[in-house]
């Protein structure tokens, strides 16, 4: 199962994107819902970063990225619209195959996920 997670702070405020594990839609190489998934979350990764300038806290391997970034950045009209658009294209992805992807709602003190 492929777990994503955009986080909010107490403030209702997106403070992350965690994901871990894979679809196991097919075998490794052959898995469209994971590579989607991930074709999503990479975009929104380097649109955070090169378009909107984003100083990103990233960790990224084989099963798992985690992205979280500043407090003072979470009202960036470029950063809500680039994480809102992932944050809908990955739940209709889930909704497609909810057998290989959940989305799960997460606080900002939620655990980083370890990777699978």
């Amino acid at each position: 199962m492929l777990e994503v997670s955009f986080v909010r702070d107490d403030r209702g405020r997106l403070a992350a994107v965690r994901a871990s594990g894979h679809a196991e839609y097919d075998q490794a190489g052959e898995d469209i819902v994971c590579a989607a998934v991930s074709a999503i979350l990479q975009a929104a990764r380097m649109g955070l970063e090169l378009h909107a300038k984003i100083p990103l806290e990233a960790s990224q391997e084989r099963g798992a990225l985690d992205m979280t970034w500043p407090a003072e950045a979470r009202g960036d009209v470029s950063l809500v619209a680039i994480v809102r658009t992932a944050e809908l294209a990955v739940r209709q992805i889930a909704n497609q195959y909810p057998e290989h992807v959940r989305v799960g709602p997460a606080s900002a003190t939620s655990p980083p996920n370890p990777g699978k």
